[in-house]
């Protein structure tokens, strides 16, 4: 789907909603934009498309492998005719003649085998009669029983079975047994028709189980077909009335679907698990995106509007906590709902698409639901067509497929913003400006004004955060290049005015040392005191 991005906001054509063959039924992005009857069309032509050209490959390889077997065995066609033909007669000689030795020695065992399987034949008979009566109680039982009693045997029968099945002794939780219950106690008022879409439903079960095996799209397949056999049969066989039937169908799709969730939603077979981090962690590095770049005509400074905020966000979280599909599409419509209901409020007037896109990507963006793809995945694969393709709820279900796929592909462009400013909001080095407290009204609580100035004095931390970091590398890279300076300039001057070091002078002899005539000297004069 082609969307949209203006000055004045989102904006998607409502003609590109719906599906692109021209039906006039809601299209889906997991359908390439077909609604569910027409991707069916396309899938079903595409797939006998590939069945043909794998069959014509299959028979091209085979003739081609038979003409070399034949090429390859024609060069040994007379030598080895004539040897299997000795082969053939010499093998069915010994055979005859092996079992004729056999029959002439094992007649008397033979009888006695026989009589041996007689008597047991007898034994098996008067078993037989004396449990005939309860067989044929038990025989009418299941004739005249409605199907749905017959499903909760007594504790009696559960005991008198030697070999019980695992499925009855397994405990089957609270919730499934809840909706079984009311599943029986929907289809008593359909009388004959409700035990013969209860044996279909039990069947369509149990095939289920013995595919598990196949792919995820084959068992969706699967799905889709035994929801269109039993509407058509409802319709066209028991000519029950439109509202009955769709009522049936979402019984029918509950008490299936409820048995079936844990082993079709999000299985391991497929990247749903991936394309659910993926998105949560693109809706985390979109937090700094305001209600003023989508322009969402939303007023969160209205305390109704806030609570209607609230409840769109919890409900569209609450859709994971679902197991029906339709319980999950009811989540949505609430959704939708509360958005429209806060629209209206803020503008005091009806609310346009326009305007609903918009704010319900807001709305994603700040809530970030669990396991988002993996919902929309399983709607789509599990919930009854008719829903998905026309009605309210495929109108939503539509537009969140759409949101999401705004937000995987969210670019500066979309948000009015320059590409410079995008990659650093992405980026964390910084946020938008908030909203002044100034700005407020006297209505809006004093903790709403802090959280702002808090937010604005983290904003302004951060940005004398980062200038200090940028001059304490200037500084760092100028103490660098005068250090190199100085070293050069040192350099300079000392090749220039080169140092010379004379070696150490010699130490002073004495006087009298080259005197070798010392010992002819008379002694030195020593000094005497005289008395005057």
């Amino acid at each position: 789907m082609n969307l949209k991005s203006e000055r004045r906001g989102i904006h998607v054509d409502q003609s590109e909603l719906l599906c692109k063959k021209g039906c006039g039924y809601y299209g889906n992005p997991a359908w390439q934009g077909f609604c569910s009857k027409c991707w069916r069309e396309e899938y079903h032509r595409a797939r006998q498309k590939q069945i043909q050209e794998d069959w014509e490959l299959a028979e091209r390889l085979q003739r081609e492998e038979e003409e070399a077997y034949a090429s390859s065995q024609s060069t040994q066609g007379a030598q080895s005719l004539t040897f299997s033909k000795f082969e053939e007669k010499k093998t069915n000689e010994k055979t005859r003649k092996v079992t004729t030795v056999k029959k002439f020695f094992t007649a008397s065992s033979r009888t006695g085998a026989k009589k041996v399987a007689q008597e047991k034949i007898v034994k098996q008979g008067q078993l037989g009669r004396e449990r005939n009566a309860d067989n044929i109680l038990r025989d009418l039982k299941e004739i005249f029983t409605p199907s749905w009693e017959l499903a909760s045997p007594t504790e009696a029968e559960i005991q008198e079975a030697k070999a019980p099945s695992p499925s009855i002794n397994r405990q089957a939780s609270i919730e499934t047994d809840r909706v079984s219950k009311e599943f029986i106690e929907f289809l008593k008022t359909y009388h004959k028709p409700g035990q013969d879409i209860y044996k279909q439903c039990k069947l369509f079960l149990d095939t289920m189980n013995h595919k598990r095996d196949l792919s995820i799209e084959e068992q969706s397949e699967c799905a889709q077909d035994f929801y269109q056999n039993v509407a058509e049969k409802l319709q066209t066989r028991w000519k029950v009335p439109p509202e009955k039937v769709e009522k049936a169908m979402d019984q029918i799709e509950k008490y299936i679907m409820t048995r079936q969730y844990k082993y079709v939603f999000c299985p391991e077979t497929t990247d749903d698990e991936k394309k659910d981090l993926a998105v949560q962690k693109r809706i985390r590095a979109l937090h700094w995106v305001t209600p003023q770049m989508l322009c969402v005509p939303v007023n969160e400074e209205i305390p109704e509007v806030s609570d209607m905020v609230v409840k769109a966000i919890t409900d569209i979280i609450e859709m994971d906590s679902k197991r029906v599909p339709r319980d999950k599409l009811a989540c949505i419509t609430k959704c939708s709902k509360h958005i429209f209901n806060a629209i209206k409020i803020t503008k005091n007037e009806p609310a346009s698409a326009d305007d609903f896109l918009p704010t319900l990507i807001y709305i994603v963006l700040k809530g970030n639901p669990p396991r988002l793809q993996s919902n929309i995945q399983y709607i789509t694969r599990f919930c009854n067509p008719s829903r998905l393709m026309t009605g309210e709820d495929g109108y939503y279900f539509t537009n969140l497929c759409c949101a999401v796929a705004f937000i995987e592909k969210l670019d500066a462009q979309s948000l009015n913003l320059s590409q410079e400013d995008f990659d650093r909001f992405m980026t964390g080095q910084t946020s938008p400006k908030k909203q002044e407290s100034d700005s407020f009204s006297p209505d809006v609580c004093l903790g709403v004004k802090q959280m702002y100035k808090n937010l604005d004095l983290l904003s302004q931390l951060n940005e004398r955060q980062e200038r200090i970091v940028n001059e304490a590398k200037k500084l760092e890279k100028d103490l660098i290049d005068w250090t190199d300076g100085i070293t050069k300039e040192v350099q300079d001057i000392v090749e220039k005015y080169p140092l010379e070091i004379k070696p150490k002078n010699q130490a002073l002899a004495a006087i009298d040392s080259e005197n070798v005539e010392n010992d002819k000297l008379p002694p030195p004069l020593q000094p005497q005191v005289y008395a005057g």
